[in-house]
């Protein structure tokens, strides 16, 4: 959680506003399938439907009132993967820092699977 200093008191966001956040923005992108998460049981990457992309996500708080952002997703064949990251992480800062206000030090994009469809 993030505390931040208002001019009429405390605003606390959670990682639950940041994962909504990146998962937007990450899945507007295109050539995005959806968010990933691998399965401990069988190993396997998992397209995570709209209401569980969070859990494709993991938000770190820095020192300074800034986040790092990890996030796993599924693309789509054919596409262009370093196009497609640049993309994802101008999108998921500029998003970020305009709805919160807060700094975003670094986004680790990791392409878990591409979709065969």
């Amino acid at each position: 959680m993030i505390k931040l200093q208002a001019e009429k008191g405390l605003i606390y966001i959670t990682s639950n506003v940041f994962a909504n956040l990146v998962g937007d923005a990450a899945t507007s992108c295109f050539g995005v399938k959806g968010m990933a998460k691998r399965s401990l049981n069988d190993g396997l990457v998992h397209l995570l439907k709209r209401e569980a992309m969070s859990k494709g996500i993991y938000i770190s708080y820095e020192d300074d009132a800034a986040v790092s952002i990890e996030l796993h997703i599924i693309v789509d064949r054919g596409v262009n993967i370093p196009a497609l990251c640049r993309s994802i992480i101008q999108e998921v800062k500029y998003k970020v820092k305009t709805v919160t206000g807060v700094d975003v030090n670094k986004v680790n994009v990791f392409i878990d699977s591409i979709s065969a469809d």
